[in-house]
């Protein structure tokens, strides 16, 4: 036995270094959400120059109108409309709770993943989102970013189960909760959106976290399946259009 600052432990043992996980440091930057907020921050401005209001409601300026998702849009072959969508909004308060939570969520879960997996994990919800709006709100325009930050937010819980940490120990799983209470009993809010982003955010951390180690998927691979999901989700919103 050799003696360890933990006690007695076995030769063997007593070489192994436990490895240390970390969820953020100070020194890791969280580039792609600050990327995220200021484009979502520039349309906005570029609607409110192009005449747009700065209230509640969606707005018929130009940037609204060639950018907002619906069935309608989308069967004319406006296929930008599921990416375009998800980086407008439907006036400052709108626009101000979204990147608040993006905020949030972004600087604890970038770090955790890397750049990469982040952007892939909010651009593939986005694209779950607006499926999940298209399959669910038919006939309404959809705008905004909530369909990928409540991928952001079913990420996060996958991420953290994967660490160790509960979803209820984590905090998410109550945030989570009240905000899909609140789009439940809420009028105006797109439930599809928000609940093809949560479904996408968790499918590709479960798929990046949990299903690719265990299959012993390397290299570009689990990215590579992750993309396709997104590709499924855009197939499936032009089938149903």
């Amino acid at each position: 036995m050799t003696t360890t600052p933990v006690g007695m432990r076995c030769p063997e043992c007593a070489r192994d270094r436990t490895p240390i996980r970390r969820l953020r440091t100070a020194s890791d930057a969280p580039t792609v959400t600050y990327v995220l907020i200021g484009i979502n921050v520039a349309v906005a401005l570029a609607s409110l120059a192009a005449g747009g209001g700065g209230g509640l409601g969606v707005t018929n300026d130009v940037i609204h109108r060639d950018g907002e998702l619906s069935r309608a849009t989308l069967a004319h072959g406006d296929v930008w409309r599921l990416v375009t969508s998800g980086f407008i909004h439907a006036g400052f308060l709108h626009l101000a709770f979204n990147m608040f939570a993006l905020y949030v969520l972004g600087t604890m879960l970038e770090p955790a993943v890397g750049a990469f997996r982040f952007a892939l994990i909010y651009m593939v919800s986005l694209l779950c989102g607006s499926f999940g709006a298209v399959l669910l709100e038919p006939s309404s325009p959809v705008v905004g970013a909530s369909g990928a930050i409540f991928g952001l937010l079913g990420a996060g819980v996958v991420v953290l189960r994967s660490r160790g940490i509960g979803i209820m120990q984590s905090g998410l799983g109550l945030w989570l909760l009240i905000n899909l209470l609140f789009t439940f009993s809420v009028r105006g809010i797109s439930i599809g959106g928000h609940v093809g982003g949560v479904i996408g955010g968790a499918l590709v951390a479960l798929l990046l976290y949990e299903l690719a180690p265990r299959l012993r998927l390397r290299g570009p691979v689990p990215a590579v399946l992750a993309a396709a999901l997104g590709a499924v989700a855009v197939a499936g919103s032009i089938a149903i259009s």
